[in-house]
């Protein structure tokens, strides 16, 4: 069935044991950022079967579904009104908020099930978390969080280079820790989490320049893309081909390259113009936008080109590999937002296993 999402999980896990083995050798634990492929069962399995300390993700749906004992983590900021699924289906979640800690709090105590919580500061990149500079505001959020009795301040996070591009160095991840330490000194908690960043660590990690007292990486696409995401360039200790897209050719024909007549918006809306470039053998392949974000697939022909996508028709340019026709299959490696839809549209699109 096509198209396909290819999985190599043998990969995964080489990319996963690499990982783990560079953080756990400065003392920094792994959680597995299971996001970008929904909690897929099979690629879950392997996580829960390696040294990886847990499990990440966004959406409670997720975590809802992964089976293990590794504790399960809440990435994104809670709502208040899912309070009692936080606590049910995540051990530990990420909080910034006053009034969701106070809901979180009754909601564990209905549950009888203690809760950590990772309080976020905004060190720059200004997603979550309270901003650095508002310590009276950092202070009364832990206070909120050592109130209620049902839940548990496990530690401090940070985010960066997901919304503002900020790169991780010394000062904004070293002022982290610092924030942690004047924290226990101040509560005598232990706070033995402090969550110092995503897949953009990567430099810094292989530099050997992670700043002491940093005990958690949260890896998603280094894992799954073998990527560097402060650079955005692959790495060469990783595979950056674990996930590979099929898709089959439903139509070839010899047709111009500018279309002709009065041009209009698309079907998205969209004010589009074209080159003229000539003759062109044009290839549809049956996948479309509502299946993948068509400007992050690399095809791995290099004589195909993408030249444009609709809801369900990916278009390329075959001049440069004429030999395709009806019925042929063309394999390309997805990004991480290509991979991220691809994955959503779980529906639409199969997934094959390499074990």
């Amino acid at each position: 069935m096509y198209p396909k999402l290819i999985i190599d999980l043998k990969k995964l896990r080489e990319n996963l044991d690499w990982l783990t083995k560079e953080c756990h050798a400065i003392g920094v634990k792994v959680a597995v950022v299971t996001k970008v492929f929904c909690a897929d069962p099979e690629i879950c399995a392997v996580i829960d079967a390696s040294d990886a300390d847990g499990f990440a993700d966004s959406r409670l749906q997720n975590l809802k579904m992964i089976e293990t004992n590794k504790p399960k983590q809440l990435l994104r900021i809670a709502m208040g009104s899912e309070a009692e699924d936080v606590v049910r289906y995540a051990d530990i979640s990420m909080q910034s908020g006053i009034e969701t800690i106070k809901k979180l709090g009754s909601a564990a105590e209905k549950l009888q099930k203690k809760h950590r919580i990772i309080l976020m500061i905004d060190m720059g990149d200004l997603r979550e978390g309270i901003f650095f500079k508002n310590e009276d505001k950092i202070f009364e959020t832990a206070e909120s969080i050592i109130a209620e009795p049902w839940l548990e301040f496990y530690g401090v996070g940070v985010n960066l280079t997901c919304y503002g591009g900020i790169i991780p160095d010394e000062e904004n991840v070293g002022g982290l820790v610092e924030f942690a330490e004047r924290l226990r000194k101040k509560y005598a908690l232990p706070l033995p989490v402090v969550s110092g960043g995503n897949s953009s660590m990567m430099t810094m990690l292989t530099e050997h320049r992670v700043p002491d007292g940093v005990t958690q990486l949260r890896l998603g696409e280094s894992f799954v893309l073998g990527n560097n995401t402060e650079t955005g360039l692959p790495m060469k200790e990783l595979h950056t081909d674990c996930f590979i897209l099929e898709a089959e050719l439903v139509e070839v024909q010899p047709k111009p390259s500018k279309p002709i007549g009065t041009s209009g918006l698309n079907a998205f809306g969209e004010k589009v113009t074209f080159e003229d470039r000539g003759p062109m053998l044009r290839g549809i392949l049956a996948i479309g936008r509502q299946d993948v974000n068509p400007d992050g697939l690399t095809p791995l022909d290099p004589g195909v080109e993408i030249i444009g996508a609709s809801s369900d028709h990916l278009l390329v340019n075959l001049n440069g590999s004429p030999d395709h026709k009806v019925g042929d299959t063309l394999r390309f490696i997805p990004d991480y937002g290509a991979l991220l839809k691809l994955c959503t549209a779980e529906r639409y699109v199969a997934r094959e296993y390499v074990k």
